[in-house]
């Protein structure tokens, strides 16, 4: 990978081909999400709802990767939407759990398709055989970083 030893070959490194796939499909998710008036946060914020209803804000935030700041400013964006709901006082703690509402359902069922629709494009080509290692190496790969050292 080290052509001199103090610098990384970007022909041959993984690191930089995981980045350089992050960014084009980063890329196609905005411009199938753009004319549907979404992000790709609005749409992680929505799909986490629709796969984990109630989540904090906080638990939302660390799933979307974004902080609680943003993913505040996001909720009380989708909540004036009528998007999401969240009680007006928390059931317990500090944490106002949020839901989906049904046209929260219908936005994301929309913005699924589209997304789904990049995620074939990207594994066009690939064999179900390649799509299962290229997971399996995916799920190795973020482990093994976020393992501690030492």
């Amino acid at each position: 990978m080290s052509q001199d030893g103090g610098s990384i070959d970007l022909d041959s490194s993984l690191g930089y081909l995981l980045k350089e796939a992050s960014s084009a499909l980063r890329a196609a998710m905005e411009e199938v999400l753009r004319p549907l008036g979404m992000t790709i946060t609005h749409y992680s914020c929505l799909e986490l709802l629709a796969q984990r209803p109630g989540l904090s804000n906080s638990e939302l935030a660390r799933g979307a990767f974004v902080t609680r700041q943003s993913m505040n400013v996001l909720l009380q964006t989708l909540e004036r939407d009528g998007l999401v709901t969240r009680p007006d006082a928390p059931p317990v703690g500090k944490a106002l759990p949020a839901r989906l509402t049904p046209r929260g359902r219908e936005r994301l069922a929309a913005a699924t398709a589209a997304v789904r629709s990049v995620e074939i494009r990207m594994l066009a080509g690939m064999t179900d055989a390649d799509q299962s290692a290229a997971f399996r190496a995916l799920q190795s790969m973020t482990r093994s970083l976020r393992t501690p050292v030492g």
